[in-house]
């Protein structure tokens, strides 16, 4: 068993803040208060304040100028798709746009990999579809599916899509043990992935393109279903 983490003041005040940021209460672009009075209102030190500051500037939440103050990021505009498991902690409605994305880009991986894929990404493809197979409980069945997607990504030859799958991965983060439906029996999650390693690994691309939107759209629904 693991501990569970403390939370400390500046957890605390980083989380309301975000959660003013997000809810409107602090729009995007506007000035926050002085530090002063900002401090005094949510009952914490200046320096308090300043370290849960840092923490959302890092998130891409806020920006901060010297002589002029800290202003809120417009980050629908601004914000990159690392923001993502945050935004999913905050509001669950993201992770059905999360879902539309990755039914689009995962058949379009699927169709470039069956074109591309090496023969050495072929074998090690077959080699991670067993692995899916041979895995005990809905946690490691889970990360054992993901690693299939990773190495579909990889075979594209494009890293872009790399970096497309591990944000999309990440984004499921916060809820991921509300997602392990689809992978709570093994032999099951291997046949549902195994014909788009098969096509792929074959080379037929409209075969890849339509078992990985099926595969997609099946997956989806069961764990859109845990969610609910």
């Amino acid at each position: 068993m693991e501990a569970l983490p403390r939370e400390t003041i500046v957890d605390v005040l980083e989380n309301r803040l975000r959660e003013d940021i997000l809810t409107g209460r602090h729009p995007a672009g506007s000035y926050l208060p002085p530090e002063r009075s900002l401090a005094d209102g949510y009952g914490v030190t200046r320096t308090t304040l300043k370290h849960a500051f840092g923490r959302l500037v890092q998130a891409g939440l806020l920006e901060t100028r010297h002589g002029v103050g800290t202003r809120v990021r417009d980050y629908l505009r601004l914000g990159g798709a690392d923001l993502l498991p945050m935004l999913v902690r905050h509001d669950g409605h993201w992770i059905g746009e999360i879902f539309e994305v990755r039914r689009s880009i995962g058949a379009l991986i699927a169709e470039r990999a069956a074109d591309r894929a090496t023969e050495r990404q072929r074998a090690e493809l077959r080699v991670l579809l067993a692995a899916v197979r041979e895995a005990e409980g809905g946690d490691a069945v889970q990360l054992a599916d993901i690693e299939v997607h990773r190495a579909l990504a990889r075979a594209t030859g494009n890293r872009v899509y790399v970096l497309l799958t591990n944000t999309l991965f990440n984004a499921y983060l916060p809820v991921r043990a509300a997602l392990r439906g689809p992978f709570t029996d093994a032999a099951v999650a291997h046949g549902r992935l195994e014909p788009v390693v098969d096509a792929v690994t074959a080379g037929d691309r409209a075969g890849a393109r339509r078992a990985a939107e099926e595969y997609l759209t099946t997956t989806e629904r069961i764990m859109l279903e845990g969610l609910a």
